[in-house]
């Protein structure tokens, strides 16, 4: 496995519980391997013509980039954000074990 086919994905929502349901969602349809739910953070950002301040949870999958476009569909169904931050970052190295448990557990 070349090791830049796994991504790194992110997305944020305001409320724990709905970062938890991403989170094992996303694992459980197989189109992450794991996600991470990183603590509270502060988003400043502007919506609507205005400046907005929200309290959100981060959530960084693990997936391949041949199952991206599976997780941001189901991201795009599951999550109740008008316009969801969905953001993939290529992974550029990594250890060879864990990469290639990325691939095994998003296998179609």
């Amino acid at each position: 496995m070349a090791e830049t086919t796994v991504l790194t994905v992110l997305t944020t929502t305001d409320t724990e519980d709905k970062a938890d349901g991403l989170a094992r969602g996303a694992v459980r349809a197989r189109v992450a391997a794991c996600a991470q739910i990183g603590a509270p953070v502060t988003s400043v950002y502007r919506w609507d013509g205005g400046i907005e301040t929200a309290r959100e949870w981060q959530v960084l999958f693990k997936t391949t980039a041949a199952r991206y476009a599976a997780l941001e569909a189901w991201l795009l169904a599951a999550h109740d954000y008008e316009t969801p931050e969905i953001i993939a970052t290529p992974v550029t190295r990594g250890s060879a074990a864990y990469l290639e448990w990325v691939e095994r557990e998003t296998a179609e």
